[in-house]
């Protein structure tokens, strides 16, 4: 266990060192193998590692990621908002309670937080200033309801946690269902409650017809019909995941190319964006599963489960205790690299304590939402601010304060009630 803290060690001090955390994970890990085994076995590890990376399961990622970027070209985003404003915006903080709606439903399509980000902040920012909301209240809520991209399914960390513990990536996609609907509704109640204390922050807009609801309802049609045929076809027995990462591709091109959105330079740019994404996390993986090899020859998992069954805890301590620290690293670490380092580490634990392996994943997907939004590497925060450059990082981070205090209610409730993310999964039989 000792060449284990000694490999996080030497791994923080390259990051603090500016030293890019794929590589900094990758060299650790190469050379703390090579050290407890030989340089030989250390580049064969290396080479394998590259080798699976082109394995057939793993192109459900970029597939995922392509059709994140067409739906996005194809304007799926503003037609959620309008939707929601239709039914929320005359309410106090009702366009907070419409972005949020609008971010859930496009992360059911996009599958990123971060791409919701972007394009929420480009249609709900210009908005909410129009009705002078104040800039901290309507940047938290953009940055908080983009969260849900990586929760509500398809989901791209939830499939590489599928790939990573050897889990039915439909069962986790089923069981993030229920969980997404309940962040939502916690979302929206902490935006009213902010609204109710200070009803300054959050002005009621203009109030639609019944005749301009159902207007709005019949523009989001494309999004209902692409998830249908992602979701159901998968859980139809249709087609497999990676196989409907395909069809969602197909689709979110069609919509883009039938709304007159996708021009060959469009096309061009989405191309290089999505394959310039998923090298990245192909990346990110390599250098964790480089790092997550040097932590299995130290025997840090099995050290670390014998350690906490010898004092005979509360398994429900446990599990606090691991979210507590995903908690802390969501501050000095990006998402997906938190998620690679230490599910390897935390994974063995979990499963000997007798929870649900699927249960535990909905559980890191929530913590890693929350890590989104916490300072000082809270990645939403970063794209909002790089897309509204005007509006200081400072501003953010106080008005995403009210959802992190619904994020951690949330998360106790999730945790208590198990059950809320295991009905869907045995109900559908997987």
């Amino acid at each position: 266990m000792t060449e284990g803290l000694l490999g996080f060690a030497a791994m923080f001090v390259l990051m603090a060192l500016r030293v890019p955390i794929a590589i900094a994970m990758g060299l650790v890990g190469l050379i703390g193998f090579a050290m407890m085994r030989s340089w030989p076995a250390a580049f064969s590890s290396a080479a394998s590692e590259f080798t699976d990376i082109g394995a057939y399961t793993l192109s459900v990622v970029p597939l995922f990621v392509l059709m994140g970027n067409f739906v996005t070209r194809a304007g799926m985003s503003r037609d959620l908002y309008q939707a929601a404003y239709a039914f929320f915006g005359h309410r106090r903080g009702g366009l907070s309670l419409s972005t949020i709606a609008a971010c859930a439903g496009f992360g059911a399509i996009c599958g990123s937080s971060l791409a919701t980000t972007a394009t929420m902040a480009r249609v709900a920012m210009p908005e909410m200033q129009r009705f002078n909301y104040s800039t901290s209240f309507a940047a938290g809520s953009i940055c908080a309801g983009a969260t849900l991209g990586i929760l509500i399914p398809p989901s791209v960390i939830m499939v590489i946690y599928g790939i990573m513990t050897e889990q039915s990536i439909g069962a986790l996609f089923a069981a993030g269902v229920i969980p997404g609907i309940v962040a939502t509704l916690f979302y929206m109640l902490a935006a009213a409650w902010v609204t109710k204390r200070n009803p300054s922050l959050g002005p009621p807009g203009e109030k639609a017809t019944w005749a301009q609801r159902l207007t709005a309802m019949r523009g989001i049609w494309g999004v209902a019909l692409l998830f249908a045929l992602v979701m159901g076809g998968m859980y139809g027995g249709l087609f497999t995941p990676t196989e409907a990462a395909g069809v969602g591709a197909m689709g979110g091109f069609v919509f883009a190319w039938a709304r007159g959105t996708l021009t060959l330079k469009v096309l061009q740019e989405v191309l290089v964006e999505s394959a310039r994404t998923s090298a990245m996390l192909f990346t990110i993986v390599i250098g964790a599963s480089l790092f997550a090899n040097f932590l299995n020859f130290t025997e840090m998992p099995t050290a670390l489960k014998d350690f906490v069954t010898q004092f005979q805890v509360s398994p429900i301590l446990v599990i606090i205790a691991i979210c507590a620290i995903y908690v802390v690293l969501g501050t000095a670490m990006e998402s997906l690299s938190m998620m690679l380092l230490t599910v390897p580490i935390f994974f063995p634990l979990v499963t000997s304590l007798g929870y649900d392996p699927i249960w535990f994943g909905i559980i890191v997907v929530c913590v890693i939402e929350i890590s989104l939004i916490t300072p000082p590497v809270g990645m939403n925060i970063f794209v909002l601010s790089s897309v509204m450059p005007n509006v200081p990082t400072t501003t953010i981070w106080r008005g995403v304060i009210p959802f992190i205090y619904a994020d951690i209610v949330r998360m106790g409730v999730l945790i208590a009630f198990p059950s809320i993310s295991l009905f869907l999964p045995k109900w559908l039989g997987l």
